[in-house]
């Protein structure tokens, strides 16, 4: 697979939710400078996070709007819309750069936005509401 074919991959794998083929897509020895995560290393645990999916959200998309693909390396712009479990809509700007092995998986992914729309998910007080078998 080609870079750019992963990118494409990339979104529209997160955007239907398909989380496991979105982790897929990354290679093991991965490396990950999320801003709101933090710092992720591993497809193990990588896909250990994604088990749930994007918890907190009860919608999700992000939008490629400018994708540029030289050699191994990539760089998309792109938008994410999405609403949280309290109702609360987020709106954010992103910029995502990526660097891809020979077989065209995911080595380092860093990203960069405004974290500030993203608040309510992070305040433990906003924590969704777990059922008594939790």
């Amino acid at each position: 697979m080609d870079p750019r074919e992963t990118l494409e991959l990339y979104y529209q794998y997160a955007n239907s939710g398909q989380w496991m083929k979105w982790c897929d897509l990354f290679a093991d020895d991965m490396v990950m400078d999320e801003q709101l995560a933090g710092h992720i290393e591993g497809g193990a645990t990588l896909r250990e996070m994604m088990q749930g999916g994007l918890g907190g959200y009860t919608e999700f998309q992000n939008q490629p709007r400018t994708l540029f693909v030289s050699g191994n390396e990539g760089a998309v712009v792109s938008h994410i819309t999405g609403k949280t479990h309290l109702g609360e809509e987020i709106q954010c700007g992103v910029m995502n750069y990526f660097r891809f092995n020979d077989e065209g998986k995911i080595v380092y992914l860093a990203n960069f936005h405004d974290s500030v729309p993203f608040k309510p998910l992070f305040d433990p007080n906003n924590k969704p509401a777990q059922s008594p078998a939790e």
